[in-house]
């Protein structure tokens, strides 16, 4: 009997994020209007300004004009809508995006909806929720796009998959659950009153997980070929980054697999920049389509 090696195919979020850089460097290059995006900071959480940083190089990289407002934490809510409405009326700016996490005194709901839903690009206003959930996306979440992207890259059809995605955040697991219900996969969304994982994830052919806990999904809840992709990051106490999946037992059993660094991180700016792209082109009136291919 002849054994035949596993082979998993990563899924690179590295590459694919570059490629899709490239196309929008040369797609900006070409057009008479530049794409502008503000980016508003409140406070001084070390990580969120890391998130601000690499935001600011990858816009510069495509030739997006990025306009950073940062101010300390004590900034009242008030202040934060006025400044939000001023960037609203603002000609040169198609993109707003306010980093989350806010200080507590700040109701974020309250602040996703200050912004006009045409340049939300970070896709949580409620009028984009709304677009989405039936089925006509114009600016999605950054992070489900991107887990969508790379799930387009491997050619599997969805259609009539079982898909579970684990956490039911507003800002990965309801809407990545969304698009793959608006593409006629069988979807089942856990979280952390789900009773035995387990058995929900082993009957994935595409599990998604977006929850921040270390190892939470091993090789023995994973089913035989199918395709994982983790959106989960958590910093460990040794300063490393992981993800959700046991990345090096599960590649064994799984047909692809997206790794911790390097896979749904880097693919999330570029989605953030095509949103960017996008929202000019509709605020311009170029009638850009949305670039979610829902047909």
């Amino acid at each position: 009997m002849i054994h035949q090696e596993h082979v998993t195919k990563i899924l690179n979020g590295t590459g694919l994020a570059r490629e899709i850089r490239a196309d929008l460097r040369t797609k900006i290059l070409a057009s008479k209007i530049k794409p502008g995006l503000a980016v508003v900071l409140v406070g001084q959480d070390p990580a969120s300004q890391i998130y601000v940083d690499f935001k600011k190089k990858a816009s510069e990289d495509v030739g997006i004009q990025l306009e950073s407002f940062e101010s300390e934490d004590d900034l009242s809510e008030k202040k934060l809508i006025k400044l939000i409405q001023k960037l609203n009326e603002k000609r040169s700016i198609h993109g707003i995006l306010v980093q989350l996490p806010l200080p507590d005194h700040i109701d974020e709901q309250k602040i996703i909806a200050s912004i006009v839903p045409e340049k939300d690009v970070d896709g949580f206003h409620p009028v984009n929720v709304g677009w989405l959930s039936i089925g006509h996306p114009l600016l999605v979440s950054a992070t489900a796009k991107a887990i969508w992207r790379m799930i387009r890259s491997t050619n599997v059809d969805v259609r009539g998959k079982e898909v579970v995605v684990v956490g039911a955040s507003n800002i990965v697991g309801k809407p990545i659950a969304q698009i793959f219900l608006n593409k006629r996969a069988t979807v089942t969304v856990c979280h952390s009153k789900t009773a035995n994982l387990a058995l929900h994830t082993l009957r994935a052919d595409i599990l998604v997980t977006a929850v921040g806990k270390p190892n939470l999904i091993t090789h023995d809840m994973v089913k035989p070929g199918a395709i994982v992709v983790d959106a989960g990051i958590t910093r460990t106490e040794e300063g490393k980054v992981a993800g959700d999946v046991d990345f090096e037992r599960v590649k064994e059993v799984a047909g692809w697999i997206s790794p911790v660094p390097g896979g749904v991180g880097p693919m999330t700016v570029a989605m953030l920049l095509e949103n960017t792209y996008e929202a000019m082109r509709r605020i311009e009136g170029m009638d850009a389509q949305s670039v979610m291919s829902f047909e």
